[in-house]
């Protein structure tokens, strides 16, 4: 692990001290969306901010908390989660977004992720790709807790992840697309909730280092609808998915 002479990791720009104490650990892949996360925790504060990492802490319930983006893609979210946990942090949440699969889910939607499909290139980096990528038990289940108080739509199950966007949402113009339309196939028969791009690294990474994760979507919309002439709205809100996840770890302090 890299770490200057400061003390601070090479990426994340932390040290022990910014990090001391935490517990939790919530990671959007926007950086944009990390002030209006720690907005939810009481003294929010700014700690660090380099390349696409911008970090904050604050205390939930007396419990310190820190935010800090991942970025796009699994790469970027497992130096994240590598460097975080180097400094002491043992449990992780993402808070993304998600195109919706499973026709039964629609933008505006939940999904508290329980597994992922490692169809990208980051957990082969950790672990055959025999071994499953999964949510830690009690943490789904506290996500999925937090979402049904606040009287959301939520769904529970597995979501896809990949490493290229357009190779999703533009298939046919790709050298490749006979096997990107299959597999996609695959997934829709599976029963497959949605497509995003870090949950696999982070569950991944996490297992390996002996970490508990989990992971809260917020769905936009979903192409397959979109394809079928069905109602296919649009939403861009990830608030649901931001008070899920604070009142999932509201659960979390409260039965540990």
């Amino acid at each position: 692990m890299i770490v200057g002479d400061d003390g601070r990791t090479y990426h994340i720009k932390l040290n022990e001290e910014d990090v001391k104490g935490t517990q939790f650990a919530i990671l959007p892949g926007d950086p944009g969306r990390v002030p209006k996360i720690a907005a939810f925790l009481d003294n929010p504060r700014k700690l660090g901010e380099n390349r696409e990492y911008v970090s904050y802490e604050g205390f939930l319930d007396g419990v310190k908390v820190i935010v800090c983006s991942t970025g796009i893609g699994g790469p970027s979210a497992a130096i994240c989660i590598e460097e975080l946990h180097l400094l002491g942090v043992q449990n992780f949440i993402r808070i993304g977004t998600c195109g919706g699969i499973d026709l039964d889910v629609m933008g505006g939607d939940v999904v508290v992720v329980t597994g992922a499909i490692r169809a990208e290139g980051t957990s082969k980096e950790y672990l055959p790709i025999e071994f499953p990528a999964v949510a830690d038990l009690d943490i789904a289940y506290a996500l999925r807790e937090g979402a049904k108080k606040l009287g959301y739509r939520v769904h529970t199950g597995v979501v896809q992840c990949k490493d290229s966007f357009y190779g999703q949402h533009s298939p046919d113009r790709m050298p490749i697309s006979y096997e990107l339309l299959n597999r996609w196939e695959a997934w829709k028969r599976a029963g497959t909730l949605g497509s995003e791009m870090e949950s696999a690294a982070l569950f991944t990474v996490c297992q390996s280092l002996g970490c508990k994760a989990g992971a809260v979507m917020h769905v936009v919309q979903n192409q397959e609808r979109a394809a079928l002439g069905m109602e296919n709205p649009y939403d861009h809100d990830t608030e649901k998915a931001i008070k899920a996840t604070i009142e999932g770890i509201r659960y979390l302090i409260a039965h540990q």
